[in-house]
């Protein structure tokens, strides 16, 4: 693929640079938000070399290009700004306020990914060679090893500071220095283990929500000081009062509202799942994929994020396995049914890279979403497998994305790994008996 040529040819199909009001990338999508939809032509962005498919959903113009998405956006952001010179255009005030949390939960996570996902297998395999006895818990190896594993997790607050601060519109190396303040050791050995410290103690173990608000906030008044104060004295003014405003506020006003607001969001899809884990894993595994596909999954990924630094464990996130491993079942039952050779080829490709990188929206739209009956098949195979994960009460130690690779997140203890390979091995059965059933053996690849 060439990208900047790509990034071109989608650009100049989605009505130009005029019509960009805000754009950013996850995992496997380019999110355009235009100021007028009418000036794209949907068959012409699919027509561009490197583009899967087109979604226009929660208010975005979403272009699936797949793993390679982050170097199309490069040059695609080259070509808006214009190397720098050319400022990017402010996001439409009329853009829906659905569209703008979605973007933005969007924007601040997708860069931390490889972050995230490195650190979890890292600790599931640390946790593994412990169990195994080739590290022994408390040497200098294993210091090492869990150190780095759980730095992006201790750090958190100013990674997330970082993308925050970017995506509002504020310093981010300013938003980063926030967010380092709070894990000041004086500062939280100020706070205490009791009284006010237990309010605040989220910055000893990183939470979510409340850095994020945080710089929100102070994108207005960084905005602010850029507006009035004098380019001479900006140098020293600008960070001195951000930090002398934001991080008394934080500690006082948005921190503790940030830490209930976000536990609340946490207990009650927990509370729901200690309740019902079958209905949560129906739920939640058969219909992840639908959420993929409209693209506002991202919504739930910060609660995930949340469990795991809070408490050292979420449920949610191996209910997002079953979907991933149901669409790899579903992919293999075509393969071994079909006959013909693209439409094998294609299925095939899906399932290698489901298994490696838990990318499943190529095979996703480019297969499943285009057959309802394979669609079904896999929300089936997803919601059966959850509901085992669900019953079971299955975790996984970190947050990561649903694949081969990255089960040593299941490794919590040894009947969490044995239901945990039994849940996707239901998922997965399921998935292939069903697509096996609903693929005639002359489909093609449309």
């Amino acid at each position: 693929m060439n990208y900047k040529e790509t990034a071109k040819g989608i650009l100049e199909h989605v009505g130009g640079v005029e019509n960009i009001s805000n754009m950013s990338h996850c995992a496997t999508r380019l999110r355009l938000n235009l100021k007028d939809e009418t000036l794209a032509n949907d068959e012409d962005v699919k027509a561009v070399d490197g583009v899967v498919n087109v979604i226009n959903k929660a208010g975005q113009y979403q272009v699936l290009i797949g793993i390679e998405v982050p170097h199309v956006f490069e040059e695609f952001e080259k070509l808006v700004k214009g190397n720098g010179n050319v400022e990017m255009a402010e996001s439409n005030e009329d853009e829906g306020i659905i569209s703008k949390v979605f973007s933005a939960i969007s924007a601040i996570f997708a860069p931390l990914l490889p972050a995230l996902a490195g650190s979890g297998i890292l600790r599931g395999l640390l946790i593994l060679a412990v169990q195994l006895g080739m590290i022994k818990e408390g040497s200098g190896t294993y210091t090492i090893l869990y150190s780095t594993s759980m730095a992006v997790f201790y750090f958190l607050p100013v990674l997330l500071a970082f993308t925050s601060g970017k995506r509002f519109g504020a310093s981010p190396y300013i938003s980063a220095l926030i967010g380092a303040a709070l894990l000041h050791p004086d500062l939280i050995g100020l706070m205490g283990d009791i009284g006010n410290g237990a309010t605040t103690s989220f910055f000893g173990i990183p939470t979510v929500l409340p850095i994020i608000i945080t710089i929100w906030a102070y994108s207005f008044l960084y905005k602010f000081l850029d507006r009035k104060v004098p380019e001479t004295l900006k140098l020293v003014i600008v960070p001195l009062v951000s930090l002398v405003v934001m991080v008394p506020l934080t500690l006082i006003v948005i921190g503790p509202i940030g830490v209930y607001v976000g536990e609340g969001i946490a207990n009650v899809v927990n509370w729901l799942i200690e309740r019902s884990g079958i209905l949560t894993g129906v739920l939640i595994g058969g219909g992840w994929s639908v959420l993929v596909s409209f693209g506002v999954h991202w919504a739930v990924n910060p609660i995930m994020i949340n469990n795991i630094s809070q408490f050292g464990y979420d449920y949610i996130c191996p209910l997002t396995f079953a979907c991933n491993f149901a669409v790899i079942g579903t992919a293999l039952g075509v393969y071994l049914k079909a006959k013909d050779p693209q439409l094998k080829g294609f299925s095939l490709t899906g399932i290698i890279t489901i298994a490696l990188s838990a990318i499943i929206e190529p095979t996703l739209f480019g297969m499943l979403v285009k057959n309802k009956k394979l669609f079904l098949s896999q929300i089936i195979g997803g919601a059966v497998g959850g509901a085992y994960l669900g019953l079971m009460k299955v975790v996984t130690n970190a947050f990561v994305f649903g694949s081969v690779t990255t089960f040593p997140a299941f490794i919590v203890n040894n009947a969490n790994v044995i239901h945990g390979a039994i849940g996707l091995l239901i998922a997965t059965i399921v998935g292939a008996v069903l697509g096996y059933v609903f693929t005639n053996k002359e489909d093609k690849l449309a």
